[in-house]
């Protein structure tokens, strides 16, 4: 059994600064930004590599993404290299999912299996639009999209990391 208060997920990645002052613009791989806006800390995987657990002074929506500004990273040129980073909550701060739900962080780099053109890829990305949720499979067949639905989601395997799916027809390219 997995201890819930250890474990951190990703829940966002940062996009961007914003203002003079130190804010980062946090893109969240889901629509609900209430852990975020309400975490007293938080953990940074940066691009080079490094961790960095910080509290944050200041959360705010805007346009659609998170404001984040963090203790003793208060100016534009203390955060520049922070962009390109992930950020993580533990668990436990996290909102219960119902059954059918996942975290991204639980579904990146599953194996895509379609039910008749077999495997095609590993889960790379997801994007959240106003529609719904949509997978981002790179494979053999390039860059595939998938609308995170359950008509075209057959099953997801955790253990297995496995995420079976049957697609229509043109939403995989002909390969020659």
């Amino acid at each position: 059994m997995c201890n819930r208060s250890n474990l951190l997920l990703e829940i966002g990645k940062i996009v961007g600064t914003h203002g003079l002052r130190g804010d980062v613009k946090v893109r969240l791989h889901s629509g609900d930004p209430e852990a975020l806006l309400t975490a007293d800390q938080v953990t940074l995987h940066l691009p080079s590599g490094e961790r960095l657990t910080a509290e944050p002074v200041r959360q705010s929506l805007h346009k659609g993404q998170v404001l984040l500004r963090l203790q003793g990273l208060e100016t534009i040129n203390q955060v520049e290299h922070l962009v390109g980073g992930l950020v993580l909550l533990p668990q436990e701060q996290l909102p219960e999912l119902a059954e059918d739900e996942y975290y991204w962080s639980q579904l990146k780099g599953l194996q895509v299996v379609d039910r008749e053109r077999g495997p095609i890829g590993k889960l790379h990305q997801m994007f959240v639009t106003a529609a719904h949720d949509t997978y981002v499979v790179t494979g053999k067949y390039g860059e595939v999209l998938i609308p995170a639905v359950a008509q075209f989601i057959l099953e997801i395997d955790l253990e297995k990391r496995i995420m079976q799916v049957d697609l229509p027809e043109g939403l995989i390219p002909e390969v020659e």
